[in-house]
């Protein structure tokens, strides 16, 4: 009887596991081959950097090597999963303000953006923006375009990013005290 309960509590983690990972979305951002030469000829591992996002402000991104790419892949998913930050999204669509980010050499700068201007940003960040569910941004990448780099600085900016919330709590004042006037009305959150 206790091996039957122990299979059905297997079982009912299993099926757990496998709902809260299908609410997220992978995006493979770079996969990077590399040759050991050996007696013999050559030995071939691969490195995999992924993306991964719920596309309602949660995101990750991960790095997995591997002999093969599939193995390696699912080394830097469940690697994504295990670091995911949360990013305060404007009407759940943009950020509240513009912010820089940096890693190494690669410098990145995002720039909020009106509705119906999309994803303005290169491939790596491109990624991350739309596992954050991201719809409108403008970004730019300065210096290096490592796509290692440029996914941490992508993740060091959108770590600076705050929500009038968060502001006004920081500061014990109101929302609306907080947030500008634009045209004598309160912009919402």
């Amino acid at each position: 009887m206790a091996k039957e309960r122990s299979e059905r509590g297997d079982r009912r983690d299993r099926d757990n596991r496998e709902e809260r990972d299908s609410e997220f979305i992978d995006k493979l951002v770079h996969i990077n081959r590399v040759a050991k030469v050996v007696k013999g000829g050559k030995r071939f591992g691969f490195a995999a950097l992924v993306v991964v996002g719920d596309q309602k402000g949660r995101v990750g991104f991960g790095h997995g090597k591997a002999r093969e790419v599939p193995e390696a892949v699912r080394k830097a998913t469940e690697s994504a999963k295990r670091g995911l930050i949360r990013v305060p999204l404007r009407e759940g669509r943009t950020l509240h303000h513009d912010i820089d980010g940096r890693w190494g050499a690669g410098k990145v700068t995002l720039r909020t953006a009106p509705p119906g201007t999309g994803i303005i940003a290169g491939g790596p960040m491109r990624a991350v923006f739309e596992s954050v569910g991201m719809q409108d941004v403008v970004a730019k990448s300065k210096g290096s375009s490592n796509p290692y780099n440029m996914v941490r600085a992508t993740f060091d900016a959108l770590k600076k990013q705050t929500s009038p919330r968060a502001v006004a709590s920081r500061r014990g004042k109101k929302v609306s005290d907080v947030l500008r006037r634009r045209g004598g009305e309160a912009v919402a959150e």
